[in-house]
Parts: structure tokens; sequence; C-alpha cells
């Protein structure tokens, strides 16, 4: 996809953060709101920037399946910068839906 546009799982999770949003536990989220220098010609963008009502900051990955690089960036970032990294997936409905998380 290009920048700037969703693909499915990363759209059901935004609007997941839009009901977060509606009932008061974040304030603020943006699809790639954040672009993060790990190195020379070397950058990371989250698919959310989340902020929480306690105004804490993270960074949101959504991913259906990890690919080393993917991993070894968030990894990367979380050492670097001080905000956390959080990566969700979505979980089958047989599993009961929702969202596994794994913080950074």
């Amino acid at each position: 996809l290009k920048t700037g546009e969703m693909n499915k799982t990363e759209a059901a999770y935004g609007a997941h953060l839009e009901s977060l949003k509606a009932a008061g536990e974040i304030v603020w989220c943006k699809f790639e709101g954040l672009k993060f220098r790990l190195a020379d010609n070397t950058f990371y963008t989250p698919d959310f920037a989340v902020m929480l009502a306690s105004g804490q900051l993270q960074a949101h990955e959504v991913k259906g399946h990890w690919q080393d690089d993917a991993r070894a960036k968030i990894k990367i970032a979380a050492a670097m910068f001080p905000i956390e990294f959080i990566a969700v997936k979505a979980k089958a409905k047989k599993d009961g839906g929702g969202w596994a998380v794994e913080a950074f």
C-alpha cells in the first residue's frame, strides 16, 4: 500500500483506537503520525502515534505477521527513544477476538 493508506487490520485497529478515544482512555491518535530516525537513511514509522489520557505517548505497530527487519526496527527505536513502543496483532475470533499486545 502507499504511504498513508491503511490495510484491513490497521483500519480495524484504528476503529478500536477511536472507541478508546470515545471512552476517554486515549486523547489522540494519528495513523503514521511519527517518524523516527534510527541511523543515516534508516527510518521507522509506526502505524499509529497514540497519546494516553495520562499524557504518555506511545507508538503502536499493527502486524499480521512479523518480518525480521520490522522486529529489529521496533526494538532499535524502543532502545533509542523515551516512549513506549507496542505491537498489536489481531486475535482469531475462535480465540475470543480482540488484540494481542507486545510491549518493547
